[in-house]
């Protein structure tokens, strides 16, 4: 389990930053009528959430998460700053998940 929980970290955090340059980009698209950043930023951004959904599930399976949860952390990847926070609940969660498999 910890060796998935780096790649979803990372990720994770990944993922939360594109995500809000893609909203700059979209505010400078249909805001200001540029639009060459969001071309750019766009299609990098949904490609590495491909990957984030694929570090979710990889986590998931091996911690056993039940569907919704899993739903649920990937949707994280969607909302402006949510990412964070699901990364930071579900680090703790699998660090807990750790400690308790250990004792």
């Amino acid at each position: 389990m910890e060796s998935a929980l780096k790649p979803f970290r990372v990720l994770a955090y990944v993922v939360g930053v594109m995500l809000l340059v893609l909203c700059v980009g979209m505010v400078l698209r249909y805001g200001f009528g540029e639009e060459a950043m969001s071309k750019i930023i766009a299609p990098i951004h949904g490609g590495l959430y491909m990957l984030y959904l694929v570090a979710v599930m990889n986590l998931g399976m091996k911690a056993r998460w039940t569907w919704p949860y899993m739903l649920g952390v990937m949707l994280g990847g969607t909302v402006p700053f949510l990412s964070f926070y699901v990364e930071r609940r579900v680090t703790q969660r699998v660090r807990t998940a750790l400690t308790a498999a250990e004792a």
